[in-house]
């Protein structure tokens, strides 16, 4: 076991590996760091205060999400585990994680580096600066474990399939690299995907790097969206009047934090003006550089800062150094109460606010695969791309009716309710095929 100085975290490790060989199903993933909240849930003392490393939301809330459905309610650790092995690095190899985070939130701060392909691509799923810190970490965790692993990062999916282990890989884009085809062909591998379109990517893919992957081993399952955030579309009616919610959120690393600002500043004279016509909620995530930005530039602008539950105030922030109660905050005030989410077309965010009911305004991209997801929802009549600089003029625009036609918001959270079952019911689908998985595999 490696030094890890806290010896509550050493406890901590303990019991996840105990978890994880008991649970029916295994789940594993890499996002960052919930030290603190994995104390917590083993009955350890945790301290709120402390700040989280978090190098993706995504590779969080989807798995998160597949785990909440497979508990159908309070967390059981029979039912389904969750671990992320970048939570038990050892000290000596600690700083490969800082590193990590830092380059990926430089790069998500100042746009023109995302020009350096070198940085992003080291910056992706296999090439993680941080790769051989995990690999000791999961291994000590799973080395007991024979049935398969859900796996929701191809980082963890290929360690593990490297030694030998039984993976259904989920593929959550509509988009696929490269990494994905590292152990193609392996009996010890089924993959879930977005949706036919990704299937055919997948196989198309294989076929060109000369390699032969089995189609039922296949199973196309839609995006994992928490089955929290798909309730919130029940009650939801589309927009027609009144102030339109927005929710403007940035991701993991803090991306598009200045668009978020700007988008902030320029509707800044409507949240004065007396009959409020927009009403911002923003979600700074873990980033508390985002959230004293928003206090700051409130303040500066003469605007209120609003608490969460205050549902009527033209500006509120959620903010939590810690990955899980962010998360955890913005389903509870952001997925329920928006009409519309302003946000980087991410394979989190997006389908979490389209699976809620809402629009979508996209923000500049992250990379190719968030472009495909951009026009799924755009080909849906659900998603336009923000204009940042110009959006109180587009808002205006986009809020209004024309003669019998309704307004683009209230078409696209019309058709947000009308969203094909597969981008709501992805969670469900992934623990049906990793039930067939084990069937098959056994």
């Amino acid at each position: 076991m490696p030094s890890l100085f806290d010896p509550n975290l050493i406890k901590a490790y303990a019991a996840d590996k105990q978890a994880l060989e008991n649970t029916q199903i295994p789940i594993v993933t890499v996002f960052g760091t919930y030290r603190e909240d994995v104390k917590g849930w083993h009955g350890l003392p945790e301290d709120e205060s402390l700040s989280d490393i978090v190098l993706s939301r995504a590779h969080y809330s989807m798995a998160f999400g597949t785990a909440v459905q497979a508990w159908g309610g309070r967390i059981n650790k029979t039912k389904a585990w969750l671990v992320d092995p970048t939570n038990y690095v050892s000290s000596r190899q600690w700083s490969q994680v800082s590193f990590t985070e830092t380059v990926g939130k430089t790069i998500a701060r100042f746009p023109m580096l995302k020009t350096a392909k070198d940085l992003i691509d080291r910056f992706g799923r296999t090439k993680l600066p941080i790769l051989d810190s995990i690999t000791p970490p999961l291994l000590f965790l799973t080395e007991k474990i024979h049935k398969p692993f859900l796996s929701f990062h191809i980082a963890t999916g290929n360690i593990l399939l490297d030694h030998g282990k039984k993976v259904l890989q989920v593929i959550t884009d509509p988009h696929v690299r490269y990494d994905y085809l590292k152990h193609a062909g392996n009996p010890n591998l089924n993959y879930c995907v977005f949706d036919q379109g990704t299937k055919d990517e997948l196989l198309e893919k294989a076929k060109l790097a000369g390699l032969e992957i089995n189609p039922n081993s296949i199973y196309v399952t839609g995006p994992p969206v928490d089955p929290r955030i798909v309730a919130c579309r029940d009650k939801k009616q589309p927009w027609r009047s009144g102030p339109l919610k927005l929710c403007l959120a940035t991701g993991g690393l803090g991306t598009n934090k200045y668009e978020l600002l700007q988008i902030i500043e320029n509707l800044a004279p409507t949240l004065r003006q007396h009959g409020v016509k927009y009403q911002l909620l923003v979600y700074a995530g873990t980033h508390a550089d985002i959230y004293h930005a928003v206090e700051n530039m409130a303040k500066m602008q003469h605007i209120k800062l609003g608490k969460l539950d205050d549902q009527k105030a033209e500006l509120r922030v959620i903010y939590h150094p810690q990955i899980v109660d962010a998360n955890e905050l913005l389903i509870k005030y952001g997925f329920k109460w928006a009409d519309g989410f302003i946000t980087k077309p991410s394979g989190d965010m997006a389908y979490d606010a389209v699976a809620a009911g809402c629009f979508l305004l996209t923000l500049k991209e992250w990379g190719e695969w968030e472009g495909v997801i951009r026009q799924r929802f755009e080909e849906l009549g659900i998603s336009r791309r923000a204009v940042a600089e110009q959006l109180p003029a587009q808002l205006t625009s986009l809020t209004s009716a024309q003669h019998n036609t309704p307004s683009f918001v209230t078409r696209a959270m019309s058709q947000a309710q009308r969203l094909p079952s597969l981008y709501l019911h992805g969670a469900e689908n992934i623990l049906k095929a990793y039930r067939k998985f084990v069937t098959s595999a056994s």
